[in-house]
């Protein structure tokens, strides 16, 4: 990102770049858990879809049918919901035999229901007449909740099952039952052995090209729904991608420029010089500090102090260039110039130094040494683009990013915890007219910095 070998001498630790294997194992679980989520999600709406639907069914059977029969159906209709709360228990991504089988228990008593004799029943009916009641139309609640929850896979096996079970509790029906007689014989008096009235009213006829019918149409839909399925889960996959480029955008810059970057088109890509506020923060006298203590204690002291300093960065709308080891580089007006570039990198400076003095009296009182950090802020034309080959990564590059990298170093010098330049405080006061921004600092012109060839004035905070 920047000429390390102009910045400091001193080594410094740049951002961690997982392997490939590692990257595609965080991306696969990001995406298992966003598909949990939906499945869990899903089948929580199946479960009340079903119950509600089983309800109304209920409350309509006893309104048009209020006889004592109806408890078989009632009861039948319990069962499914039953079995419903424990597909939600045992329901999970990928393959669940147990999921299955409970499924597999749906469509069974679905048929049962529908097809099966009601041992409450004293009505003497031929059992062709149990399919002309149209109950097949129930299967449908079942296919639609399932779309809800199940993959698309299940949702066409769920149409193949239906098929089977329905065509084989057709055969049973068919082999087993019993005419009932002269009834045949009576409708055909009635309306004509060869009229297609007889054909559709005849009691001892199972009217198989409309089961048949039934179960073909069933299963055009539920292939159609799985595709459609399909489909969603598509949709699920890609939506997971980007919410985790946005997370990965959102660790390095603040929300709203994140919500810009989302809402364009490969922003980065094109290579521009732009004035940009840049800067450096860096722990005073970490290797002594570092120094006897335990690796682990090393790495929670450098997280706590990145996280205070990352969470001034973009609250103040910056963005976080790369972590330095035991600093940072931040910079404001990256990838789109704002209108208080220099104002927000001053203010970030001086909500740095107060998280500091925050954190330092939490360090008292628990008898851990003082963090003492010096920050380095300069506002000037730096060049913005992509650079590397196969990976690229966002690059601030300029002789403005090596000014503030020696304006951080200047404050073990002037003895300050900030310094500015010139420029950038000329910049802040444009931004902000009126406003004596140089207030709580001293002047110091004619400063030497190293890599120019021309001295140049800053500002210390006292």
């Amino acid at each position: 990102m920047t000429d390390t070998a102009l910045i400091s001498s001193k080594p410094k630790l740049g951002r961690y770049f997982p392997d490939p294997a590692e990257a595609q194992a965080a991306e696969s679980q990001y995406v298992l858990d966003a598909l949990e989520i939906h499945k869990r999600q899903g089948l929580e709406l199946a479960v009340k879809a079903r119950w509600i639907a089983m309800s109304i069914f209920a409350v309509f059977l006893l309104i048009v049918h209020p006889q004592f029969e109806v408890a078989y159906y009632i009861g039948i209709m319990a069962l499914i919901c039953v079995n419903g709360w424990f597909i939600q228990r045992v329901g999970r991504v990928g393959r669940s035999r147990m999921e299955l089988l409970l499924i597999f228990i749906d469509l069974f008593l679905m048929t049962l229901g529908m097809v099966g004799p009601n041992p409450l029943s004293l009505d003497a009916m031929p059992m062709a007449m149990q399919y002309r009641f149209d109950n097949f139309i129930y299967f449908f609640v079942i296919l639609a909740a399932g779309t809800m929850a199940y993959s698309w896979r299940t949702v066409i096996a769920i149409g193949v099952w239906t098929l089977g079970m329905w065509m084989v509790g057709l055969g049973i029906s068919m082999w087993f039952s019993t005419p009932m007689v002269g009834a045949s014989e009576a409708a055909a008096a009635a309306f004509g052995a060869d009229s297609d009235l007889f054909k559709f009213l005849d009691p001892n006829d199972f009217m198989l090209s409309l089961r048949v019918q039934e179960v073909i149409v069933f299963l055009i839909v539920a292939i159609t729904l799985g595709v459609s399925v399909r489909r969603t889960n598509t949709l699920l996959l890609n939506n997971a991608g980007l919410e985790r480029e946005r997370a990965n955008l959102s660790r390095y810059f603040s929300p709203n420029v994140v919500d810009q970057l989302s809402q364009n088109d490969e922003p980065l890509k094109q290579v521009k010089i732009q004035n940009v506020a840049v800067l450096f923060i860096d722990i005073i006298g970490f290797t002594r500090l570092a120094a006897g203590h335990d690796p682990h204690h090393v790495i929670t002291l450098l997280r706590g102090f990145h996280g205070r300093m990352e969470r001034e960065v973009f609250r103040h709308n910056g963005t976080l260039d790369k972590y330095l080891g035991d600093g940072l580089m931040a910079t404001f007006g990256t990838p789109s110039a704002g209108e208080r570039d220099a104002s927000n990198a001053l203010d970030c400076a001086l909500a740095m130094q107060d998280s500091l003095a925050i954190w330092n009296r939490e360090r008292r009182r628990l008898g851990e040494p003082e963090i003492l950090a010096g920050i380095g802020i300069h506002y000037g034309e730096t060049l913005l683009g992509d650079i590397g080959a196969n990976r690229l990564e966002y690059a601030v590059i300029g002789t403005a990013v090596n000014v503030a990298a020696r304006l951080e170093e200047m404050t073990r010098r002037l003895k300050t915890p900030i310094v500015m330049s010139d420029d950038l405080r000329l910049q802040a006061e444009l931004e902000q007219p009126g406003s004596d921004l140089g207030k709580g600092f001293e002047s110091h012109p004619e400063q030497e910095v190293r890599g120019l060839d021309d001295p140049m004035a800053v500002w210390a905070k006292r």
